[in-house]
């Protein structure tokens, strides 16, 4: 399992394709958007535009009666530096033995450092499974569940969950695989394209997208 905070993530090269970023919630299929992350500028609902295109095929993949359902894509940089700096305080607070290594580790495992965040570059989307009557399906843990309080079932391959969960797991994971996207170890939820942790995982020479401002 490869940590955000892992110096090769950091290492990948950026070559950024200047992609723009694009509504998920318009276009020719839009995708079903939950609201707990919304702004009010709409900023949480934009992705880049290959990524988007992704994110339909991912959602043709899965058995009838299945769609995805969207919480959060994009991530202006303030936010990711406000989420990452607030995690990291809870952690020195509850660890005060801890170095600022290991700090900055242990918060990569729910949130990216700002430098690298994939949401950041419009690359990256939270997002989770619901039935034909828009319920959530059983994921084991809610998402955005850190690993403390979940003790570690926020975690792709969790053993402490059930057979249940586990299997809709699998069927999130492998509809996104297929159609590109690249999966966080540390949260079921997080799948990428086109960032510097995707390419590093996909061994890819560079990361398509770098951190965008929002227009």
């Amino acid at each position: 399992m490869i940590l955000m905070s892992d110096p090769r993530v950091a290492a990948i090269p950026v070559r950024e394709c200047g992609e723009p970023l694009v509504d998920v919630r318009t276009g020719p299929v839009p995708l079903l958007v939950d609201d707990r992350r919304s702004d009010p500028a709409g900023a949480f609902a934009h992705l880049r535009e290959h990524v988007r295109d992704q994110l339909v095929e991912a959602q043709a993949q899965l058995p009838d009666g299945l769609r995805l359902l969207f919480v959060e894509g994009y991530r202006p940089l303030s936010l990711q530096t406000e989420y990452f700096q607030r995690y990291a305080q809870s952690l020195r607070a509850a660890h005060p033995q801890w170095t600022a290594p290991e700090v900055r580790d242990a918060a990569s495992r729910y949130v990216s450092p700002p430098e690298i965040a994939p949401h950041s570059a419009g690359a990256a989307v939270d997002l989770t499974l619901v039935d034909a009557g828009g319920r959530e399906l059983d994921m084991g843990t809610a998402i955005n569940a850190n690993p403390e309080d979940s003790e570690g079932a926020c975690f792709t391959a969790a053993t402490n969950i059930t057979a249940t969960a586990k299997a809709n797991r699998t069927l999130l994971t492998t509809a996104m695989t297929a159609a590109g996207l690249q999966n966080y170890a540390f949260e079921w939820w997080h799948f990428s394209l086109g960032d510097r942790y995707w390419a590093l995982v996909r061994q890819q020479p560079a990361a398509l997208y770098g951190p965008k401002d929002w227009p």
